[in-house]
């Protein structure tokens, strides 16, 4: 999902004034790709079941979901704001564990089968590593798609609000969604490649492309999860 404000984003483009910041492309899609990964890695981790327990029986729910809400906030606005890459890494961290808290409850608490859970898994991967080569390879496509994408998003969630008056409906908004978050992967990879080559951006960057692959993760759930129960 796009996180990003046209203030944050004119601070990236201005980062190309300082030379000595800009590091190799190599290195850029090094940093990038590690910070994505190291954030669904602990995504992983945070999936134990005394954890999981701990967080959804222990804690108030409204104390939870406030917390959730300032933390992935204020993770957001520190990554964005802050031109320091750790500080954008701390802010990349308040944005990770509420939300892998959230995918834990979802994976160990929402009574999915294994089996669903892992083709989910494999199927976000999969279409992630396309994605991915497709913002790198066509990025004449993904420079058209931006506001499209923004208002077909606009469009799913107007669509979720429908689907509580006409539950027939909610499946085809489910795959529907699906295929919005497919591409923002690719436009935020195709973005990431626009800004100056600075660690600071490549941080940024991960923020937008870990949200991504997340709520593709959570849509692919839901969508297995009710195949499985017709």
């Amino acid at each position: 999902m796009n996180s990003l404000s046209s203030e944050a984003r004119q601070r990236r483009l201005n980062a190309l004034v300082d030379p000595n910041r800009v590091i190799s492309l190599r290195a850029y899609n090094l940093i990038l790709t590690g910070t994505v990964l190291y954030g669904l890695l602990f995504n992983v981790l945070l999936c134990r079941e005394s954890i999981v327990n701990f967080v959804f029986t222990k804690v108030n729910p409204v104390v939870f979901l406030i917390a959730y809400f300032v933390c992935v906030i204020a993770g957001v606005v520190i990554s964005n704001k802050s031109d320091k890459p750790a500080v954008s890494f701390l802010g990349y961290n308040l944005v990770v564990v509420p939300v892998g808290l959230v995918v834990a409850g979802a994976v160990m608490m929402g009574g999915f089968s294994p089996s669903v859970v892992w083709h989910a898994f494999v199927t976000t991967a999969g279409v992630t590593v396309i994605m991915i080569a497709a913002g790198l390879l066509f990025p004449q496509f993904f420079a058209k798609v931006g506001s499209i994408l923004f208002f077909g998003l606009l469009g799913v969630l107007l669509g979720y609000v429908i689907s509580i008056f006409i539950p027939g409906v909610n499946l085809a908004i489910t795959v529907i969604s699906a295929g919005m978050f497919s591409l923002y992967i690719g436009y935020d990879v195709y973005r990431s490649q626009q800004f100056p080559r600075t660690v600071d951006n490549a941080i940024d960057c991960a923020v937008d492309i870990y949200l991504d692959i997340i709520n593709l993760f959570l849509t692919l759930l839901r969508i297995f999860g009710k195949s499985s129960d017709s």
